[in-house]
């Protein structure tokens, strides 16, 4: 008997239409709850990332405004993360690349800057005057080809 090499395994299909669709109404439902350790604050997020609900317990009063403010981003954060960490899990039978991906790796590394004042240090006055700020935008190059857009890769827009 000789030995006869395996048959190479079929291509992976796309999903069927019937899953897409399954897979649109689990992203359309996906909610998910997150809460500070304390249970000073409890929040839902979407699956695009949006705060549905937010609540906070008695407890909030006591904290400096500063403090409950990065006690709530702080969980944002995290529900968000939770949040694109489960919709990456739906779409993965779709396939990973995309700007839908990319987004959904980007909020899993999002990490928010600290809002509280560092012990010792004085709260600085955020409010000033910003009427003398304003400056005319620059004007913008004719249109670039979609071909010559894409090849330039990622960048920022100060318009956006």
């Amino acid at each position: 008997m000789t030995d006869r090499p395996k048959p190479p395994k079929p291509p992976q299909k796309a999903p069927a239409k019937a899953d897409r669709a399954a897979i649109v109404k689990s992203l359309q439902e996906l909610s998910v709850e997150g809460g500070s350790p304390d249970g000073t604050v409890s929040l839902s997020v979407n699956t695009d990332g949006v705060m549905t609900r937010l609540a906070l317990s008695a407890g909030a009063a006591k904290l400096p405004p500063d403090q409950l403010a990065d006690l709530v981003l702080r969980t944002y954060a995290q529900a968000q993360r939770e949040s694109a960490k489960r919709s990456a899990e739906l779409l993965a039978p779709m396939g990973n690349a995309g700007y839908v991906t990319d987004r959904l790796r980007w909020r899993l590394k999002f990490e928010p800057a600290t809002t509280a004042p560092e012990a010792g240090a004085k709260e600085k006055d955020l409010r000033r005057d910003r009427s003398g700020s304003w400056r005319e935008p620059e004007k913008r190059a004719e249109p670039e080809s979609d071909d010559e857009f894409y090849e330039k890769g990622v960048r920022f827009d100060p318009s956006w």
